[in-house]
């Protein structure tokens, strides 16, 4: 009860005029700055960060709350519309989102993203307001050998289950591990693969690989593939309402709610944001899909836009940045970039987020929880009715569009760094990903490698240290073993179902080639 009546004074504070135009002044320049290719909703926290200074700390942090969720959408914008995500959370949306944009479905897409984040930032705002304590608790039983469970079965997840080649799959892995390896050794210090290039001594920028796998290597793609046909138009057609039928509703709603479960643990712990969550809800849609079409109960979209391949990742998402709040707040641990940049914000005004927070600035604490439900409902009410506005950004012609994404994302990627570097770095790695496109290798291990590269040799090493070279350290808990033995399974699964389907495949060829004799 205490909990309740602490909430809804917080909805009293915040629901003051002065705080409800700070919250909806958030969510339109977190979504402004989100959309802008190579920036994303860390940057957009980041760059607001000076506005706020000459605010009451309540009201920053409000502020703040329609920011970071207000960026999180622009991110699936931009990564539905461009193929550009600008964060990482967003690459997964990207992968099915941007071809149904292509297939003229990007107000449904966009649609789709804006419901599954409002579900995810209620369900998870929800739970930080009445569980906080059990998200703490959860946090404190992770250690390295946890963490590194974590990045593994992420890393099978992404190049086995996602991929529809397991061998292709774990050849992109590995070139997402080769890129992440690059730069300076953050425990020893050493210089690794920099070809003595001192821009190349802190790795490579995931602004910079992001930016240049998915947005300019489809750029080269579309130039290189011009001749094959399309016009200037692309094909892309105009779509209507952004409304869901009824259909899209029956394949989403399933699909949002799956997206929000596997978001809700991960904000609490801090093994690489909401990467890890957000592809293994986008490979758990695809496998239920196959499932689906095997037995003929539904049709399998994916790879050429499946709806639940945008639904599933941007409830993850938000969910993880929802909790992500949470332990920020009740534990002072920043599990995401923008968290950190947070954290900053609230040391900037004197305060340390934690246990202690709650009872020395309790006013502060529970406006800022009801500011994420008002923020929430204010993106939706922004947001829906302006997605056809935001897919007419398609109906400009393909030559002038993929010139201006070319364009914005150099300029995205340059204003991270202030690097040239950065701009050959981008235009080398967009040649590579035309290469993958050519001999079809797909992209999201590439990129889930290189986010979570760095986090598995650091808490693999760690966890070595503290069992002074014992392996046995890595699978000496209860949760380890569980992560293992549910890698295990999924593989065996995925792998039985490939015979499976192997062995239909020769049993069809089969009365052909008799026939022929």
């Amino acid at each position: 009860m205490d909990v309740l009546n602490n909430l809804m004074a917080g909805f009293a504070n915040a629901l003051s005029p002065e705080y409800l135009f700070l919250a909806l002044l958030g969510v339109m320049l977190g979504t402004a700055v989100g959309v802008v290719p190579g920036l994303g909703s860390s940057m957009a926290v980041a760059l607001l960060l000076p506005v706020t200074f000459h605010l009451d700390p309540t009201g920053a942090f409000i502020m703040f709350a329609g920011v970071y969720y207000g960026g999180l959408f622009g991110d699936s914008t931009a990564a539905i519309l461009m193929n550009t995500p600008g964060q990482a959370s967003a690459i997964a949306t990207a992968i099915e989102g941007h071809k149904m944009a292509k297939r003229g479905r990007a107000p449904q897409a966009l649609a789709t993203a804006a419901i599954g984040a409002f579900i995810g930032a209620i369900v998870s705002t929800t739970l930080v307001a009445f569980f906080s304590p059990a998200i703490v608790r959860l946090a404190l039983q992770f250690g390295p050998a946890e963490y590194f469970a974590l990045t593994v079965f992420a890393f099978v997840a992404t190049s086995a289950v996602v991929s529809h080649s397991a061998v292709r799959g774990l050849l992109a892995l590995g070139i997402g591990l080769a890129i992440s390896m690059v730069g300076i050794d953050g425990l020893s210090g050493a210089e690794r693969f920099t070809l003595g290039v001192p821009q190349l001594f802190e790795g490579f920028s995931i602004i910079t690989v992001t930016v240049a796998l998915l947005a300019i290597g489809e750029v080269l793609h579309v130039a290189a593939t011009a001749h094959a046909g399309g016009g200037a138009g692309g094909g892309l057609r105009r779509s209507g309402t952004p409304w869901l039928s009824r259909s899209d509703l029956r394949r989403t709603l399933p699909a949002w709610m799956r997206g929000t479960l596997f978001g809700l643990p991960f904000g609490s712990i801090p093994a690489g944001g909401s990467e890890i969550p957000t592809f293994l809800a986008f490979g758990t849609e695809r496998k239920l899909a196959a499932r689906r079409a095997r037995r003929g109960t539904g049709a399998d979209e994916f790879g050429d836009g499946a709806i639940e391949g945008v639904a599933a990742p941007e409830a993850a998402a938000s969910a993880t940045a929802g909790t992500a709040m949470g332990t920020l707040l009740g534990l002072g641990l920043p599990t995401s970039a923008t968290a950190a940049i947070m954290l900053a914000a609230f040391q900037q005004y004197g305060m340390q987020p934690g246990p202690l927070l709650f009872e020395r600035d309790g006013d502060l604490v529970w406006a800022l929880l009801a500011s994420l439900f008002i923020g929430s409902v204010m993106l939706l009410i922004l947001n829906l009715p302006f997605a056809p506005l935001w897919a007419k950004l398609l109906l400009i012609p393909k030559p002038y569009m993929y010139a201006g994404i070319a364009v914005f994302s150099s300029l995205g990627v340059y204003a991270a760094a202030s690097s040239m570097v950065d701009l050959w770095l981008m235009l080398i790695l967009g040649l590579v990903a035309l290469m993958m496109r050519r001999f079809d290798i797909p992209l999201a291990p590439v990129l889930i490698a290189v986010v979570l590269g760095p986090v598995a040799e650091t808490e693999l090493r760690r966890a070595l240290a503290v069992g002074q070279g014992d392996v046995s350290l890595l699978v000496d808990s209860g949760i380890t073993l569980g992560i293992y033995g549910l890698l295990l399974v999924i593989g065996l699964t995925v792998a039985a179902g490939r015979l499976r389907a192997r062995r239909a495949a020769r049993g069809d060829e089969a009365p052909v080639g008799a026939g022929r004799g």
